[in-house]
């Protein structure tokens, strides 16, 4: 066999694993779910006639519904960085890397098990804000399938950072804390509300993040109002933490274990 298509059979078996290991321990993945699910139940049905501003709760779940899936994003990676790390800890990877198969079919099998999962995810709470009322009628064809790239794009680039935290963490537990800001920085993002509402102190915090130009761009295209120059930021920010991600998890990985 070839070196690619040995590439390709080693990706697949270890893409096959990371997903029969989800499957197997199930509670991690819903344990991250229920936070983005929470807050959205929370804000639409307790919060929603006063943070919309007396404009309804009907056009407060379309503001907040395209925040809550990038939430998801960020909280459901928290378990890829998890995940890793216990394949570290455990001794797992050690010994992958005395067994005759490609090296970087085993970063592999995590992120693309992890970019699934995140999608899934980010399905099933967009099916739960579709059941609360969330519409988005005035999408085109176009504006839909820019708004499915960029949350795949997004997917990726902090599936690549997860798996550097996991990586880095001497074990699951700090690899948990290490990638709470993930699923802190959309609380502090115009998830929730305008930029301009917040403190003026506050807002280039908000503003200057990851989160905030994606959640622009994400409701902009789902709701068909402009989007500015949200969207090439979105875009930069998808690349460079991808990039980051990438180098960072390899250099990681390449490290002779101590």
């Amino acid at each position: 066999m070839s070196t690619l298509s040995l590439a390709v059979r080693d990706s697949a078996t270890m893409l096959r694993r990371n997903l029969l290991h989800a499957r197997r321990y199930p509670s991690l993945t819903l344990n991250l779910l229920l936070t983005p699910v929470m807050l959205l139940l929370l804000f639409v049905y307790i919060f929603g006639d006063t943070m919309s501003g007396g404009a309804g709760r009907d056009a407060y779940i379309a503001y907040i519904v395209p925040g809550i899936l990038l939430m998801t994003i960020g909280s459901t990676t928290v378990g890829t960085a998890v995940s890793v790390s216990m394949d570290m800890s455990e001794g797992i990877i050690a010994r992958f890397r005395t067994m005759a198969i490609h090296r970087g079919s085993i970063l592999f099998g995590h992120v693309v098990g992890s970019l699934l999962r995140t999608l899934m995810s980010v399905v099933f709470v967009g099916a739960v804000g579709v059941a609360m009322g969330f519409r988005s009628t005035d999408a085109t064809v176009l504006e839909w399938l820019a708004a499915l790239g960029l949350l795949a794009l997004f997917t990726l680039a902090f599936t690549w950072i997860a798996v550097g935290m996991g990586l880095g963490s001497p074990n699951a537990e700090a690899a948990s804390n290490n990638a709470t800001p993930l699923i802190l920085l959309p609380l502090i993002s115009s998830a929730f509300v305008p930029l301009d509402s917040m403190p003026g102190w506050f807002q280039p915090i908000a503003e200057y993040q990851p989160f905030t130009p994606a959640i622009e761009t994400l409701r902009g295209l789902l709701l068909g109002t402009e989007i500015g120059n949200s969207g090439w930021l979105a875009l930069g920010w998808c690349v460079g933490l991808t990039v980051l991600g990438y180098f960072w998890s390899r250099a990681q990985f390449d490290r002779e274990p101590k």
